[in-house]
């Protein structure tokens, strides 16, 4: 057996060589490991430290215009939900510290985005009134402590859009990487386990020559099943992200009809059902989700547009540009003051100066261009996002042609009943036409909406959003 030796030599060799590159392999494996968990347990610790309980910057900016944070509690006491928000919160009364119209908007140009310095430059007497700035967004202790479990846990997964795993309720990338990341902090910002707008209502402003508004008056429960206090995993769930029953008050045209539509955080799309009073039917609608315009309102407005961004995100590639210091609405109570006139307020081309208030904050800058194969109205769009909250405060749509087409605000309010802040209330200028929309507001409609933080009834059962009960509840 003169080859046997070698053979068995060589053998063992190589045998003891693959055990070295193996053990090296596995320390090195286990050294990454280490350095990851160390760099996780280090960026968890800074939450609650240098950064707010979400992942804001604490400290004050340069100039001091924006001050640190405090997570301050900002209502004044006696307030409850039939009350109006902006008559118990702690800075109510203050004055404007200036206004940009179209005479001097080119010198606040730096702080503004180019959203809105073409609405101030194109609609005609449209002013912003800057006020002082207060961070008083905040969260319940066990959103913050979710939040740092997330930090390491949290995942997008494969396909590169769904969020595959967070500790609920949390936001789950509080120190976002990419622009999905930022985009997930955005949706599963903490609302709290509800909110109910019983007498909301939905405007169009008129065509170029025309006086003739769309008006339409609705009850309506937004309802995310995982928000409920503790701390559950998302594997954990039936992935629903929320569910959504509305019915409309008015005009007569609409009144009656209803839907109930279900979200989820790994679908694309809607499970939408809607009932129709003349056929007393309900029927399931095929896509109901995305661009797809929402019924009665003349294309001016498209279902991935309510307040500001909602939907799946996995038709656009989205980019994390960065932060940006700009003049957003903030503290914005006027649209959801119930006791004002409307026609006071809602003026022909834009919303009355009085019920809009804008602060100077960080917000982070995300961008989204529609993917290859994929068709959306608008092929690019802008979210700003805001640091201490999630809550999209501004956003850009632009058309096929690059051209800035769609500017929507988000009006932003610390909510007393859940602590933390939401945007609710929205508008939404179409520039090319000359006509704006605002939706889920209260503005002279007798009653505000409702923030709910655990279950109180039907609405907060997932058996109220299923067919069958559409058609009950609407034949009453």
């Amino acid at each position: 057996m003169p080859l046997g030796a070698p053979l068995v030599l060589r053998g063992g060799a190589v045998g003891a060589c693959r055990r070295t590159a193996h053990l090296a392999h596995l320390a090195l494996a286990m050294a990454l490991s280490f350095a990851g968990s160390a760099v996780h347990a280090a960026d968890a610790a800074s939450l609650g430290g240098p950064l707010t309980p979400v992942g804001g910057e604490r400290a004050a900016n340069a100039d001091g215009n924006i001050p640190a944070w405090s997570g301050e509690n900002p209502v004044l006491p006696g307030w409850d939900a039939k009350k109006l928000r902006g008559e118990f919160w702690k800075y109510k009364g203050e004055k404007p510290k200036f206004s940009i119209d179209a005479s001097n908007v080119d010198q606040h140009a730096e702080r503004l985005s180019p959203g809105q310095i073409a609405l101030i430059k194109q609609v005609q007497g449209y002013r912003a009134d800057v006020y002082p700035t207060h961070r008083s967004c905040g969260v319940p202790d066990f959103v913050a402590e979710n939040t740092k479990k997330n930090v390491g846990f949290a995942k997008i997964a494969e396909d590169g859009w769904t969020l595959k795993e967070a500790m609920l309720p949390g936001t789950p990338f509080p120190i976002p990487s990419s622009g999905i990341e930022a985009i997930w902090n955005q949706k599963m910002r903490y609302r709290g386990l509800s909110a109910t707008w019983p007498n909301a209502t939905a405007n169009v402003s008129p065509r170029r020559g025309g006086d003739e508004w769309i008006t339409a008056g609705y009850d309506e429960t937004m309802f995310w099943p995982w928000a409920a206090e503790g701390a559950t995993k998302l594997s954990e769930t039936n992935s629903i992200y929320s569910h959504v029953y509305f019915t409309f008050l008015s005009p007569v045209a609409l009144a009656g009809q209803a839907a109930s539509i279900t979200d989820y955080v790994n679908q694309p799309g809607t499970e939408s059902y809607l009932y129709f009073p003349g056929q007393r039917r309900v029927r399931r609608l095929p896509s109901y989700a995305y661009d797809s315009p929402t019924l009665g309102f003349e294309n001016q407005y498209a279902l991935d547009e309510t307040q500001v961004f909602m939907g799946a995100p996995d038709r656009f590639d989205w980019k994390l540009v960065g932060k940006k210091e700009i003049y957003v609405p903030y503290n914005s109570f006027g649209a959801y003051d119930f006791k004002a006139k409307a026609d006071e307020v809602l003026l022909r081309d834009f919303i009355a100066p009085s019920h809009r208030r804008y602060e100077l904050h960080r917000v982070w800058v995300v961008e989204g261009t529609v993917k290859d194969g994929v068709r959306h109205t608008s092929p690019k769009r802008v979210l700003y996002l805001d640091e201490d909250s999630w809550n999209a405060v501004l956003a850009e749509d632009y058309d096929a042609q690059g051209n800035l087409w769609k500017v929507r605000e988000g009006y932003l309010i610390p909510v007393f009943e859940t602590g933390s802040c939401d945007v609710a209330a929205f508008s939404q200028y179409n520039l090319p036409e000359g006509r704006y929309l605002i939706d889920f507001h209260t503005i002279g409609t007798g009653v505000g909406p409702q923030w709910t933080v655990e279950a109180t009834g039907p609405r907060h059962r997932g058996s109220f959003y299923r067919a069958e009960n559409l058609r009950a509840i609407s034949d009453r």
